[in-house]
């Protein structure tokens, strides 16, 4: 009996700093496997192991062409992450309003 297949989620897909530098690679362009590797010090199976994570996640698609896969960006499953840092990110506006305030006042901290 095989192995049951790993989904893997946004988050675990972008938590990788090699998955996230694959993702603003294939922004730009469609890549095949080959071409994507030389970015990498690493080798084309290793690229490809990742790859397959960002596809699972639905971050890359693939598609087939003659001989080769080439890959590129799916920014869709990116607005679960959006809504995600959205919601917290207005704990970060009331702490840099809290700063900024402190920073301008005219009163001594103490």
């Amino acid at each position: 009996m095989g192995e049951p297949q790993v989904k893997h989620d946004v988050f675990q897909a972008i938590a990788d700093p090699t998955r996230r530098k694959l993702l603003k690679l294939l922004a730009d362009k469609e890549m095949p496997v080959t071409m994507i590797s030389g970015h990498f010090p690493m080798s084309r199976t290793a690229v490809s192991k990742h790859l397959r994570i960002l596809s699972e996640a639905g971050l890359v698609k693939e598609r087939r062409v003659g001989r080769e896969n080439r890959y590129r960006l799916d920014p869709e499953p990116l607005v679960e992450l959006k809504r995600w840092y959205a919601y917290f990110e207005r704990f970060w506006e009331n702490k840099m309003a809290a700063l900024q305030h402190l920073v301008e006042s005219d009163d001594p901290v103490e």
